[in-house]
């Protein structure tokens, strides 16, 4: 699959590598396309590079790995809604803002990156999913033993067949992964990362966990 990466963080990165070895045509996006880390790290597993503009250019589907504070004006400048039509958008991102002050949500209990994606892109098919955990167990999710649980948001339900499908090719079981529904749901899924943080903070910055939906 052709897929474009919005963002060249360590994220973007954990996700490029992944799905370049998995045998996917990536090209990961950055706000300059001469970016030295980011050529770097395309030379090292046969990608291409460039803008934003140019991971999205004729990509079966996007990832948004940019941070959610700025997930919109990026794909904005990946050319707005014209270039996303038909489009997978999987976000990926979390409004989460860390500063002197402490930790604050940019989006929260009205609204989430999610549905701001999917009303800036009218036209794309906007699904959330993998921003609850780290960037390294969304690729590699035997990285937490046992099972435990992704989820997945968006009003179009053949585009959450495509990230569903992408999320098996990472190693995510099929009885793992829990459709809660539209893209409305986005808003609790980003709003879980203050206690990610916590949990992160109260297991001595362990990165490799996740949580577990057991029905009784």
């Amino acid at each position: 699959m052709r897929i474009g990466i919005l963002g060249s963080g360590g994220v973007g990165q954990a996700l490029g590598t992944r799905l370049a070895n998995l045998g996917h045509d990536v090209t990961l996006g950055a706000r300059e396309a001469a970016n030295p880390r980011v050529v770097l790290w395309a030379e090292a597993h046969d990608a291409r590079c460039g803008t934003f503009a140019d991971a999205a250019a004729g990509a079966e589907l996007v990832i948004n790995a940019t941070a959610g504070q700025h997930s919109v004006a990026a794909v904005e400048l990946a050319g707005g809604n014209p270039a996303f039509a038909g489009t997978v958008l999987l976000d990926v991102s979390n409004p989460i803002d860390i500063s002197d002050s402490g930790l604050r949500l940019t989006v929260v209990n009205t609204d989430s990156v999610g549905e701001r994606l999917q009303r800036a892109l009218p036209d794309a098919r906007v699904v959330k999913s993998l921003n609850t955990v780290n960037g390294t167990v969304m690729v590699e999710p035997t990285l937490v033993p046992g099972h435990h649980t992704m989820f997945v948001a968006g009003d179009d339900a053949a585009a959450k067949a495509t990230v569903t499908g992408l999320l098996r090719e990472f190693g995510w079981p099929e009885e793992d992964i829990l459709d809660l529904g539209g893209i409305v749901e986005a808003r609790a899924m980003e709003m879980y990362l203050p206690l990610w943080i916590s949990i992160m903070k109260a297991t001595g910055g362990n990165l490799a966990f996740n949580i577990n939906v057991v029905l009784g």
